[in-house]
């Protein structure tokens, strides 16, 4: 599976936590600590922001576009999950 849940990130230490909502979500309320790169510009340039040695984990709203966007970028060879529930779980 390609998921991982808010509560197992949040046990980790230091993950790199990335919200691909827009700026505009991000500015309003977001996962402390998380980088905010939207998902129209990581799809578009994904080797710019994401290091294949590293572990990434992406959460949207409801958690099926970070699912997606993690399986393609995971297809690439980089090493994505999703926040199973998106920063709704969070909430």
């Amino acid at each position: 599976m390609n998921t991982i849940s808010i509560d197992e990130v949040m046990k980790m230490d230091n993950p790199i936590i990335v919200d691909i909502r827009d700026n505009y979500s991000y500015n309003i309320s977001h996962i402390k600590n998380s980088i905010n790169i939207p998902y129209y510009n990581l799809l578009s340039n994904f080797s710019h922001y994401l290091d294949k040695n590293n572990i990434y984990y992406l959460y949207c709203d409801e958690g099926r576009q970070s699912y997606e966007i993690s399986k393609r970028l995971n297809s690439f060879g980089y090493r994505t999950l999703s926040i199973s529930g998106g920063f709704i779980s969070f909430r």
